[in-house]
């Protein structure tokens, strides 16, 4: 049995006590300044405790990890879905894909009711939830050819209960790739200089690809300096480019942007993923984490005052102005993807398990990159946290609520029981070069603030309008790499889908159906998307209120399918790991939506909602957001939709954890009836390290193979 050396215990216990006396500052605060390094300090000692144990513990004794088992990716290589690929890469590919627009814009949604509830979930949620979810989810695809979650939960929990994942989480997912293409949208619109340097992403990741593949193949540390310098050089050149005769050349309008967005999401899902998809998504990483080790430095750097309250009073009341409904259970829907997702599952189980080279790289990758985005998330929050409260209300309510000029904006915060003059109003926006920002709802610009504000402290206020548009583009690039992988994932789920019907569909490289399904998936969410540009309350924005509470139930799911197959795969005793999550999410997203649904108040019920614009209509008036009685009805269909799709999902979800529960049951009872549908063991000839740095043993595994394959060439 291994002892801990005294320096490796005295490491850890630092940490620890970093960790703990961030916690401890920020719970016993109260009426004085806290800066928001304590938050950090908490947020990365927890992360550092939990995958040095929590995340070891649970590969090596409950999943154990088979490093002499061939994954998918080594039996299975065709060089377009199927394809080992370096771990390195492969961590790149996975965050980018999983860390789309939830990290940046809930928790700063979910500041509204204070800082310290958001910081409690997304880091204690992202250790026992979120990271275990994701993790467990990629091994067991690992283990299954890389087959997706609702295909998991048709053959492991049965026809029944499958179905109704299948069904949902397909549903899901077009809801999330629409949602998170209108954001990008949103973003990109009218910004030359994020357009351009976003489609300069595109051909240094072909560069990149080819370079790895054909010119240079291994040399991983070589496209990453290269594919940085090309990266900042975009990123140089975008704002030269808005500031010249060519701004007009990508100024595109967002039907414009629809079109490419929905070509590039075609493309990039049937290309090989050497090509596009994993070195674009790798090259975006380096500006995520860059920016995020620069934010956290610049926190660390200048010690920024939290302002915002620890806990607000619209946390109790459930009345605030950026969203409605109480703590809970809307702060844990609305932070999402930052603790738990359940996006994360269907990229879990799609992209990354066809091309993980070995399976003790699943923890790193799985539970590390869940990590980081819980860190994303954090950083969110301390952005949205350190700005004027006053500030963060006039941009972040709607216009219904606070007026279109400053001085109505300044009486309404005052009326929600806080305070900023209209003349600060207008030099904070004035200081972006920014004409208003007032009612800039979303959470992006509200983040682009707090990250303007930290960096300037260290550059300069003359930077403030450059930190905040570079944000702004921060988060497009962001989001626009979630929507690449999301498509290809999509296309899985319907070839899966369909595979049951007509097998050619089973393989997943066969390229008619590899086409078809792209297209289908991306016709349906281009759809939604083109339909909610034109139209500003129609298409996307009708399905934008559910896009929370779909994400959450969709992780039920995941967990759901998790916990039956530890109890399947004779891992009875460890069932809790996903257990206790599963249950914590289905109480909190299940009420959500009963909530959605039932609520007397109009701005949580859908229903009541649709019968108060009902009612408008019959006695001829028009309520706002509506503008028009035309407005007016369609107002009334989007509720009608809400609530209808929201009461079906949450009715498809119980299915999911019952017949779940049916089949856990019906195993302990019987074990022997039970039968998984594993891929059976193939003996690895890969040899490659588990986490980022290897290890002098795995140093000393790859000098054997190198050995042994420069013996088998011939000289």
């Amino acid at each position: 049995m291994r002892t801990a050396n005294p320096r490796s215990i005295v490491i850890w216990t630092l940490v620890a006590l970093v960790g703990a006396a961030g916690w401890t500052v920020l719970a016993l605060a109260r009426d004085e300044e806290v800066s928001a390094a304590w938050m950090v300090a908490a947020a990365l000692g927890s992360y550092a405790i939990a995958y040095r144990f929590y995340s070891k513990f649970i590969v090596n004794r409950v999943l154990k990890v088979d490093k002499s088992r061939a994954t998918p990716a080594e039996r299975l290589d065709n060089g377009i879905d199927y394809h080992p690929t370096d771990r390195r890469v492969l961590l790149g590919h996975h965050f980018a894909a999983i860390a789309g627009a939830g990290p940046l814009v809930g928790p700063v949604l979910a500041a509204q009711m204070g800082y310290l509830p958001g910081t409690i979930w997304i880091i204690v949620g992202v250790i026992f939830a979120g990271a275990v979810q994701d993790m467990v989810v990629l091994f067991f695809s690992t283990r299954r050819d890389g087959k997706s979650l609702g295909q998991m939960a048709r053959e492991e929990i049965g026809p029944f209960g499958g179905a109704a994942a299948l069904l949902a989480a397909f549903a899901i997912m077009i809801v999330l790739l629409g949602v998170l293409a209108l954001v990008v949208v949103n973003a990109l619109a009218d910004s030359p200089w994020g357009t351009f340097s976003i489609a300069m992403t595109i051909p240094i990741a072909l560069f990149m690809g080819f370079y790895l593949r054909v010119l240079r193949p291994g040399r991983v540390s070589e496209v990453s300096l290269i594919g940085i310098t090309l990266l900042l050089l975009a990123l140089v050149a975008g704002r030269w480019v808005a500031e010249s005769s060519l701004a007009d050349t990508f100024t595109l309008a967002p039907s414009t942007l629809v079109i490419w967005l929905v070509a590039y999401g075609f493309i990039a899902s049937i290309l090989p993923v050497w090509m596009l998809l994993a070195p674009r998504d790798y090259l975006s990483t380096f500006m995520k984490i860059g920016t995020i080790l620069l934010l956290a430095l610049g926190v660390v750097f200048t010690l920024p005052t939290l302002k915002m309250d620890p806990v607000t009073d619209f946390a109790s009341r459930g009345d605030g102005p950026v969203f409605a409904g109480s703590l809970f259970p809307f702060v844990f829907i609305t932070i999402a993807c930052g603790a738990l997702s359940g996006f994360h599952a269907l990229i879990s189980s799609g992209t990354t398990p066809k091309m993980v080279q070995k399976e003790t790289q699943i923890r790193m990758i799985g539970y590390g990159s869940m990590l980081m985005e819980s860190a994303v998330a954090v950083m969110a929050l301390v952005a949205a946290s350190i700005i004027d409260p006053g500030l963060y209300f006039a941009m972040n309510a709607p216009a219904g609520v606070i007026g279109d000029n400053v001085q109505a904006a300044s009486q309404a915060v005052a009326g929600l029981g806080y305070s900023i003059s209209p003349e600060d109003l207008a030099q904070a926006a004035k200081n972006v070069e920014e004409s208003s920002l007032l009612s800039r709802t979303g959470g992006a610009p509200t983040l682009a603030v707090g990250v303007s504000e930290i960096f300037s402290k260290v550059t300069g206020d003359s930077m403030k309008a450059f930190w905040y548009h570079f944000a702004i583009m921060f988060e497009a690039l962001f989001i626009l790499t979630a929507l690449d992988a999301g498509t290809r994932v999509g296309r899985f789920m319907l070839q899966d889908m369909l595979g049951n019907v007509y097998k050619p569909f089973k393989k997943v490289s066969w390229k008619p159906g590899l086409i078809i399904t792209s297209a289908v998936v991306t016709g349906l969410w281009g759809y939604f998307l083109w339909v909610g540009v034109h139209e500003p309350l129609g298409g996307i924005n009708q399905l934008f209120p559910i896009f929370g509470i779909s994400n959450q139930l969709l992780a039920a799911v995941a967990l759901a399918v998790c916990t039956t197959l530890l109890v399947k795969s004779g891992r009875l005793k460890w069932a809790w790991i996903t257990g206790i999550p599963l249950a914590w999410d289905a109480t909190v997203t299940l009420t959500a939506s009963w909530q959605k649904v039932f609520s007397d108040d109009p701005r949580v019920g859908f229903f009541k909602q649709r019968s108060i614009y009902q009612d408008a209509i019959d006695d001829g008036k028009v309520l706002p957001p509506a503008k028009s009685m035309d407005d007016m009805h369609t107002v009334v269909t989007n509720s009608t939709v809400d609530g209808v799709l929201t009461a079906a999902l949450a009715l498809l979800i119980v299915v999911v954890i019952a017949d779940a529960a049916r089949i856990c049951v019906k195993h302990v009872r019987n074990p022997q009836s039970s039968k998984l549908s594993e891929a059976p063991y193939v003996e690895s000839k890969l040899t490659a390290p588990a986490g980022l740095v290897a290890t002098p043993e795995e140093k000393a595994e790859l000098a054997a193979a190198k050995a042994s394959d420069d013996a088998r060439v011939p000289s």
